[in-house]
């Protein structure tokens, strides 16, 4: 097979699949990623200097030992910084979505999946709010919730976690979010 034929193969795929579902393919993966992104940059915050302990089936993290005061700056950059982060990501996701149902060449089958999408994404950035606000009606300083598919990870501010504020969280989650507490990871900061 020589190039000429190769390209004339490709062009013909292309002219089939069409150019709108290109744009639309590529908007799905772009979509995709700044979730990675948003995921991965969570999950190396979260994780920094911390040892876990697997207990009653959930992840539960707690800072080391810390020989001087706290630094409350850098815990408030933390949440701060991870609540911008999260923002930024889907705000990104966002407007890829509603580019495609804008898009008058969009077919409807791709204008009903962003949709779906946007209403998806919605009523998780709700749910997230109200396990926060909830949380943080518990007593914690802050808090920040991430869900993603059928689990969730919390991280707050506290000086230790006592059991019952491990029950009182998860039962938190699981109320608002259905998400049993073997899917949630609690993490101190």
């Amino acid at each position: 097979m020589n190039m000429q034929q190769v390209k004339q193969k490709v062009t013909g795929f292309c002219k089939k699949i069409g150019k709108r579902n290109f744009i639309i393919a590529g908007a799905v993966l772009l979509v995709g990623a700044a979730v990675a992104i948003n995921v991965a940059v969570y999950a190396k915050n979260r994780n920094d200097g911390y040892d876990y302990d697997q207990s009653a089936g959930m992840d539960v993290t707690q800072a080391p030992e810390q020989t001087q005061e706290p630094n409350t700056s850098v815990s408030d950059s933390y949440f701060a910084s991870v609540m911008v982060n999260r923002q930024r990501s889907r705000d990104e996701a966002m407007e890829v979505l509603q580019a495609v149902v804008d898009n008058e060449s969009s077919t409807e089958t791709a204008k009903n999946e962003a949709l779906s999408k946007i209403n998806e994404m919605a009523k998780i950035m709700e749910t997230e709010a109200n396990i926060e606000s909830l949380i943080v009606a518990k007593g914690f300083e802050e808090c920040v919730a991430v869900i993603s598919g059928e689990k969730a990870s919390v991280v707050v501010r506290s000086d230790g976690l006592q059991p019952a504020q491990i029950a009182q969280i998860s039962t938190i989650v699981y109320e608002q979010a259905g998400i049993i507490p073997a899917n949630l990871t609690i993490t101190e900061r």
